[in-house]
């Protein structure tokens, strides 16, 4: 059996993305090899954090035990974890599921792409106002399907103009769900969608974090 460091699971609402809304059971992984300046869990990424050690067995029962059948598997990086595969086989046995993985753009996702059932991947790409843009791995965009998801968080109208040129020069629109997110409390929201009416962003989302209008924005396991 392989073995995952937890740090959180819990029952919530998809806070974002294509299932915003809707019911999901979270499995957060300790973590992480990038430092985002606008990180809203640095504290699962700490090697000091509180973690539980769990099977991939004891995931998959865990899950089932909820009765709920969105899965989204975070951290952290979760595919930071080698045997994170054999877990990700694991769950493609179950038809129920919807399995989601969100990941940071720097991981190299063919290997996981291959497998029966494949995850749905809402894959970050990193602009220049998290400090990390140089660690993204463009290769991904060609790996990507009509399920999956690119998310780019903005925090000023240079990230703006930074995630314009992307989706344009990678054809992003054709390939996958692409959204746009905010810094919390860093840009206004209408402030986006002015920009995105300017630049006529046909095809593109601008989602909420429904989590931290719902909840304290530094609250835990929501």
């Amino acid at each position: 059996m392989s073995q995952y460091k937890v740090v959180e699971k819990f029952v919530s609402i998809n806070g974002e993305g294509v299932f915003a809304g809707q019911l999901a059971v979270f499995i957060r992984f300790q973590g992480c090899n990038l430092n985002c300046s606008y990180c809203d869990t640095a504290w699962a990424n700490k090697e000091n954090t509180t973690f539980t050690i769990m099977t991939e067995d004891q995931i998959y029962h865990y899950i089932k035990e909820t009765g709920i059948k969105n899965v989204t598997l975070t951290g952290g990086e979760p595919l930071l974890n080698p045997e994170m595969i054999q877990l990700l086989q694991v769950l493609a046995g179950d038809s129920e599921l919807h399995v989601e993985i969100e990941t940071n753009g720097s991981i190299d996702l063919s290997i996981f792409t291959q497998i029966r059932n494949p995850p749905t991947f809402t894959m970050d790409y990193k602009l220049p106002g998290s400090f990390m843009e140089s660690k993204m791995l463009i290769s991904n965009f060609r790996l990507l399907t009509k399920k999956d998801t690119v998310k780019f968080v903005v925090g000023d109208i240079e990230d703006l103009d930074c995630a314009r040129e992307i989706i344009t020069r990678n054809q992003l629109i054709s390939k996958c769900h692409v959204y746009i997110s905010t810094v919390f409390g860093k840009i206004s929201l209408d402030e986006v969608v002015e920009y995105m009416k300017k630049n006529t962003m046909n095809g593109i989302t601008l989602q909420l974090q429904m989590h931290k209008i719902i909840w304290d924005p530094n609250r835990r396991g929501v």
